[in-house]
Formats: structure tokens, C-alpha cells, sequence
């Protein structure tokens, strides 16, 4: 198992479908790219147990905080001054928080990416 293997599964939460983007992306970096990417990506990669805590706590009160994580500002806010789309929206959220979590650390795999390309 190689050092990027090891890093993969260093992440909490896990998809495969998140370790083969990260292992198809990494594919063509150097070793110093690899770890400025894995740098950038530990980072901004969001746990899915997290972003469901944060719904959950939503559910309690404070609706949106799930949505100003993934860096959903406006949505966050809509979701704050109207609790939650009267909670139908936070609900929702409970079921598809792994959903979000994958595609804001998708995004974020993408500019990681991007950020380690530059690097040489």
C-alpha cells in the first residue's frame, strides 16, 4: 500500500466513490503535488457525521448550519429565517446528508486538484 493509499483512508467517512476520484486525480501528480493536494483536501473535506450533527442540531433550533458548512450561504440563511423551510427542508437534509457531504468534498477535491497542479 503506497503513501496516498494510506491517506485515503486517513479521511473519516470515506465513500468509495470518494477514494477512487481522489485515487484517479492523484494519478498523475508528483510526490510534492500528492502532498499539497492531501494538505489543501484535509482542509476543506467535511465529515459526513458532521454535517448530519450539524442538521440534527437544525432540527433543534438553529436551522441552516449544515448549509452554511458546505459553504451554501444564501441557502444557509433561507434555511435560518424560515426554520428550515418549516422544517420540511432540514428533514430532508437528515436523509441526504451523505449526498451533500460528497458533493461539497467533490468540489473540493476538484480545487485541491487544481491547487496542487501549480505547486512543483
Amino acid at each position: 500500500m503506497n503513501i496516498a493509499q494510506n491517506q485515503f483512508m486517513s479521511f473519516p467517512g470515506m465513500t468509495p466513490q470518494e477514494a477512487i476520484l481522489l485515487q484517479e486525480g492523484t494519478a498523475g501528480l508528483d510526490e510534492t503535488q500528492t502532498n499539497c493536494f492531501f494538505a489543501y483536501y484535509e482542509v476543506k473535506r467535511k465529515d459526513p457525521n458532521s454535517i448530519l450533527l450539524l442538521t440534527v442540531i437544525g432540527t433543534l433550533g438553529i436551522a441552516g448550519l449544515q448549509r452554511f458548512a458546505i459553504g451554501q450561504i444564501a441557502l444557509g440563511f433561507l434555511y435560518l429565517f424560515t426554520f428550515g423551510f418549516f422544517w420540511i427542508g432540514t428533514v430532508l437534509d437528515l436523509i441526504n446528508y451523505k449526498r451533500l457531504a460528497a458533493e461539497y468534498n467533490h468540489k473540493m477535491a476538484y480545487e485541491s486538484f487544481e491547487m496542487a497542479k501549480m505547486t512543483s
